[in-house]
């Protein structure tokens, strides 16, 4: 009611102002324009609230038993395979990609029944040595976890954080197997600091023979090697307990084919296990997500085989958690409101989004299949059995040829959509319009895998930007769920897509808001009703219940009062420069026009240096090398521009009081900026040149020519 009263206000004073400007010779043209932006803006901002209560109606909490699934179905439960993807060994360390297959390769399940696929996009023989050490390690790992129930199950993870070598338990076998992990590290890290991997430890295995010299990272044949043989029963661990299946995959790239990023990826998994195991379930995970939860697969598989809706799930989606979040989420990364309440209440209508990592899927569904009653997993069936690993490697390179897709439906009604950044959305969204459900599950004891998120500023910047393009790229696409979802998916469920898809064009209403304002305010022309009329109480209320809503829903999602306030200052920044770049990023290229920062790639996953981690943890912004960016050019003039109008109208008349607060509150906002300009001196700060840039733009915007 608040928000259409404001639009009736707004409305009624565009009339009156048009009245008095024809009375007046045009006199208020620019008061008129003004009024007419803030209207467009607060219309384009009400209806987006109004989708962002529609994930807000049927939040749904799960809690699956997996003690009874075990009784029911132990004998029953199905295969798994397991789909790791890295892309760069040097923005993708080795270690770290190993470290999650590790964790996933020590999951409580029958290891005959789950097989463990790393996709290596990059060719790199560094990243299959490293693959080769941790066949080796996980004979002893895997044993070490079950026997002492150790968590989480990545190595480095686990070390970092527990010292258990005091326990009288097992202080042993904790010193043992710490010493194999670091000698494996050591050997790991030697190569990539040499680039190559020694010619002793090539002649060990065969695999290294599949690289020579003319192979690279864009150009190279199909390499399918299988490390460990989960069939053969001889491959067991240090305790003869069968070990799971593991394969490396590097699928062909060739200069002049297209190989669809992550998508292209994930298709040549799915064929290739298809070789190799074809578990019908599979779960795919970003090569930085380690698992932090062994029970993770039972607790999916209760998802799956509910006597009840079981059948009609097509993926189950666990959220993305980070290990590395600080105390009042410097950045804003931890989405708590986001998995607690937005992707809970999407998955309560059935249609929880597929996020790209963390997802049990079932392959019928990702494989393009219409949902029916009757596919069961009984339908399906283990592959390769019969054959001999040369065999098997050898069919799993036919499938993983980049020829392979030609006149095929791979990438549009098979596997993973093409075309698109965000390839997980818009497939989530094709497979629900094929009649499935799905189901988002945040566990509450502890996260299933966890991440590390950007520690810089620019680097969640840029991971957004990227995000809020591909998202809105599905807006303006065939895939819109308003005409691809149309009577295939509920209407919550169509709105719960928009919460996300319009993150970039929401951007144009966010920044008119925080730039028009003040530069009116620097002219005397006032936007706003005045304190003691009664068209400001709508505007009060607005404010008031927005903020304090948002700031108990945080609070009860377990943010701090600091990290409330943090995720504010980064809607602000991220609406004024990430999703505004790629609003115009996006619109551009729809219109036929290159994108203005097409050098935005694979988001660095390697260390960054300790003064960086050490401002991190301590909650300074991190400006940097970086601070050149236009995105902080951005920045520092919308704060600056803020600081000066507030500034100058301390001394306000009566009727300037909404804006001068408006302007106020984004200066409080942007209080690490002004530090960043102007007192720090760090490594971290914003450059002079920043300043300058922004100190030369104000003049610019206070000439605009519609004031």
């Amino acid at each position: 009611m608040a928000i259409c009263f404001i639009w009736i206000y707004r409305f009624r004073n565009i009339i009156s102002s048009e009245r008095k400007e024809e009375e007046e010779g045009g006199g208020r043209r620019r008061r008129a324009a003004a009024w007419m932006g803030m209207l467009v803006s607060e219309v384009m901002l009400g209806v987006y609230w109004i989708f962002t209560q529609s994930v807000r109606w049927s939040v749904v909490y799960h809690s699956p038993f997996i003690h009874t699934l075990s009784l029911r179905y132990e004998e029953k439960l199905p295969g798994v395979d397991i789909f790791v993807c890295t892309a760069d060994a040097k923005l993708e360390p080795p270690l770290l990609v190993i470290n999650t297959v590790l964790s996933v390769l020590a999951y409580n399940y029958p290891p005959e029944k789950m097989s463990v696929y790393l996709s290596d996009d990059g060719g790199s023989e560094i990243v299959f040595y490293a693959l080769l050490e941790a066949s080796r390690f996980c004979r002893c790992w895997i044993p070490f976890c079950h026997k002492f129930k150790v968590e989480p199950r990545s190595p480095d993870a686990y070390f970092a954080q527990h010292n258990d070598k005091d326990k009288v338990v097992f202080s042993q076998d904790w010193a043992n197997t710490k010493k194999l992990y670091e000698e494996m590290r050591s050997r790991i890290e030697e190569a990539m600091e040499s680039g190559i991997v020694p010619d002793e430890i090539k002649k060990q295995h065969k695999g290294f023979s599949e690289w020579n010299k003319n192979t690279t990272k864009n150009d190279h044949h199909s390499i399918v090697k299988i490390l460990i043989d989960g069939r053969d029963r001889k491959e067991v661990d240090a305790c003869g307990n069968q070990l799971p299946t593991l394969v490396y995959l590097s699928r062909e790239k060739k200069p002049h084919k297209p190989h669809n990023f992550k998508a292209g990826s994930m298709n040549a998994l799915i064929r290739v296990s298809a070789e190799i195991s074809n578990a019908p379930i599979i779960l795919n995970l970003d090569c930085d997500m380690y698992s932090n939860n062994a029970d993770s697969v039972r607790e999916a598989l209760c998802f799956f085989m509910d006597e009840e809706r079981g059948h009609q799930i097509s993926y189950v989606q666990y959220p993305q958690h980070y290990a590395n979040i600080t105390k009042n989420d410097l950045y804003g990364n931890a989405g708590r409101v986001t998995h607690e309440i937005e992707l809970a209440g999407l998955g309560g209508v059935g249609a929880a989004l597929y996020c790209g990592t963390g997802c049990f899927h079932r392959r019928a569904s990702l494989c393009g299949k219409k949902y029916s009653k009757e596919l069961r997993f009984d339908n399906e069936f283990r592959g390769g059995m019969e054959k001999s690993i040369e065999e098997l490697e050898e069919a799993a390179k036919c499938v993983a040829n980049c020829s392979y897709e030609e006149g095929t439906q791979w990438g549009k009604h098979m596997g993973l959509v093409y075309g698109c950044p965000v390839e997980d959305i818009v497939t989530g969204l094709t497979i629900q319009c094929r009649g499935w459900k799905s189901v988002y599950y945040n566990p509450r004891n502890a996260p299933a895998f966890l991440g590390m998120a950007p520690i810089t500023f620019e680097a969640a910047l840029v991971q957004h930007k990227r995000w809020s393009e591909g998202m809105f790229q599905i807006f303006i696409s065939k895939y819109c769920p308003f005409i691809y979802g149309y009577r295939k998916i509920k209407l919550a469920a169509q709105m719960g897509y928009c919460c996300y898809l319009l993150w970039a064009p929401i951007s144009v209403p966010v920044l008119y808001y925080v730039t028009v304002p003040p530069l009116c305010l620097l002219h005397n022309i006032s936007l706003f009703p005045k304190v003691t009329s009664i068209w400001f109480v709508p505007f009060a209320y607005m404010f008031a219940a927005r903020n304090g809503f948002g700031l108990v829903e945080s609070l009860s999602c377990g943010e701090t009062l600091k990290s409330w306030w943090n995720l504010q200052r980064m809607w602000l920044v991220r609406r004024t420069t990430s999703y505004l770049f790629a609003f115009f990023d996006a619109t551009g290229r729809q219109l036929g026009f290159s994108g203005t920062t097409a050098a935005f790639t694979l988001t660095a996953k390697a260390a960054e240096t300790s003064q960086v981690q050490r401002r991190y943890e301590e909650e300074i912004m991190e400006f940097g090398s970086a601070s050149r960016s236009i995105f902080f050019t951005f920045i520092s003039t919308l704060a600056l521009l803020n600081l000066l109008s507030f500034a100058t109208k301390l001394a306000f008349p009566l009727q300037f009081l909404p804006q001068v607060a408006l302007s106020g509150v984004i200066v409080m906002v942007n209080l690490p900026v002004y530090d960043a300009l102007f007192r720090r001196k760090d490594s971290g700060s914003l450059s002079s040149s920043v300043l300058i840039r922004s100190m030369l733009a104000l003049p610019l915007l206070y000439l605009l020519p519609i004031f």
